[in-house]
């Protein structure tokens, strides 16, 4: 009997052990792998746009007094193709001016397609039931390196009548899966680089050097070098990989627990508030209150008795004027805590709006209470 206790002792203080371990590593940050860290050195995306029509509309196109630059590209489209529309006066209502826009996608092929999003740029009203027409696309050295073309699925809808009109969305952009077809190719060897460069998407030293201890762990030998908190560079011909493209394939899976700088972001428009797992509040007291001012205006209007010759009617003005302090918080103790959730437990003890916690947050700030980088947005 007694060994059972012992036993049953010793496996509650397992169990506790257990428990502990598994909180303390709940508390650090969640891996994350390294495709989703980094950018690598060459492979990349580039932009694309192009100028186009679309046609098909349902009486929702550009107003040609508005948008002559739309008569104008359709005339020089139909004079291409054979249709001599010279001194003609041009009045359509289902055209629309736009523009193609894209990313071409690293080491995309000539033949493949990628999706393509269309907006208007005159006085269009929507876009639902169009079909754009053959748009070059150009990248930055200008230079065509896809081709758009394919009919348009609307971000949205409305609807117009004498007295009223309804929007959902919105109607005068849209999208177009599949809809450009590579034409050129960015010249581009990933084979010929001896050297790839990782940069972090959020440079730190201290995620700079675990990645690359991460990456010489999983490689067996010293091939990956911090240059500093945004550049890990990996040797390619030290890591043993056949290719550049072998050597990412083996790492780019990698995970590392990321570390994080502590930040407050507010936005005052929405009045969102996003505190970071590192934000830390030092032992402070607050007090929040409102004062409300009121001020009414009820006049009077004061007429003469009945058949009295020499009466006048006057307006007397009559002013409230109160003033109303809402009780507040009084003194509320925020304790420096070490965790996130005590520190937002402190802060929801005050009972104030969100607009009202920015204010608090702020003054925190200033009194260098809290110790993490205030951002306002």
């Amino acid at each position: 009997m007694i060994q059972i206790k012992k036993i049953s002792s010793l496996l509650v203080a397992i169990l506790m052990y257990i428990g502990l371990l598994s909180s303390a590593v709940t508390a650090q940050s969640a891996p994350v792998r390294l495709k989703d860290l980094v950018n690598f050195d060459g492979v990349r995306g580039n932009d694309l746009v192009g100028y186009g029509l679309v046609v098909g509309l349902n009486g929702t196109g550009d107003g040609i007094r508005n948008s002559p630059f739309t008569e104008e590209t359709m005339s020089n489209i139909l004079e291409r193709l054979g249709v001599n529309v010279t001194g003609e006066q041009i009045r359509p209502k289902n055209v629309a001016a736009v523009f193609v826009t894209g990313s071409l996608p690293p080491f995309a092929r000539a033949g493949s397609r990628i999706d393509v999003t269309v907006s208007t740029i005159g006085d269009a009203k929507s876009l639902l039931g169009g079909t754009l027409i053959l748009t070059p696309m150009n990248g930055a050295d200008g230079k065509i390196y896809a081709v758009a073309q394919g009919p348009i699925i609307a971000g949205g809808v409305a609807a117009k009548g004498k007295g009223a009109s309804v929007s959902v969305g919105v109607p005068t952009s849209g999208s177009i899966p599949s809809g450009a077809r590579v034409e050129r190719e960015i010249a581009f060897k990933l084979n010929d680089m001896k050297t790839m460069r990782l940069a972090l998407r959020n440079p730190d030293f201290s995620t700079a050097a675990k990645i690359e201890k991460a990456i010489n762990l999983k490689l067996g030998r010293t091939a990956a070098l911090m240059l500093d908190s945004g550049t890990v560079e990996v040797n390619v011909k030290k890591s043993g990989a056949r290719s550049p493209a072998h050597l990412l394939g083996r790492i780019e899976n990698i995970e590392v627990r990321p570390e994080q700088r502590a930040r407050v972001v507010v936005d005052q428009r929405s009045g969102t508030i996003v505190l970071g797992d590192e934000v830390r509040i030092s032992k402070v007291a607050v007090s929040q209150g409102n004062l409300t001012l009121r001020v009414q205006e009820r006049p009077l209007v004061v007429q003469p008795n009945p058949f009295s010759s020499n009466g006048q009617t006057l307006t007397v003005p009559r002013t409230t004027a109160s003033v109303n302090e809402a009780p507040g918080t009084g003194l509320a103790e925020i304790s420096g805590e070490t965790s996130l959730s005590e520190v937002i437990t402190g802060l929801n003890a005050l009972g104030v709006k969100p607009r009202d916690l920015i204010n608090i947050l702020k003054s925190i700030k200033a009194a260098g209470a809290l110790h993490a980088e205030f951002i306002v947005q």
